[in-house]
């Protein structure tokens, strides 16, 4: 399987690069937003709430505890990069692909 431009590979685990959308009426992954993967979580963009409502989103979509899941850029922006402990980026890719049109 092909690896999309919004993961990268890092040993046995991977990064994740999302463009959010916070205060959405539900939680979701929606497509792609130029090389991330778009979401929309319903936090508000205050005191971390956004960012812990895409980790646990991602956590929760591939199955692995919210501990493996981490925010380790962007933290005030809306384009955010995640880093996924234990998670191969060609599963989650299985996982996370969105389907083209």
């Amino acid at each position: 399987m092909d690896i999309p431009p919004f993961l990268t590979p890092h040993g046995g685990d991977c990064v994740l690069e999302v463009f959010v959308q916070p205060r959405a009426a539900k939680e979701a992954v929606v497509g792609i937003h130029g090389t991330a993967l778009k979401v929309k979580v319903t936090a508000p963009p205050v005191d971390e709430r956004a960012n812990r409502a895409v980790e646990a989103l991602i956590a929760g979509l591939l199955g692995v505890p919210k501990g493996r899941v981490s925010v380790v850029a962007g933290h005030s922006s809306r384009h955010k990069r995640l880093e996924i402990k234990g998670v191969a980026a060609s599963v989650a890719a299985g996982v996370l692909g969105v389907p083209g049109p």
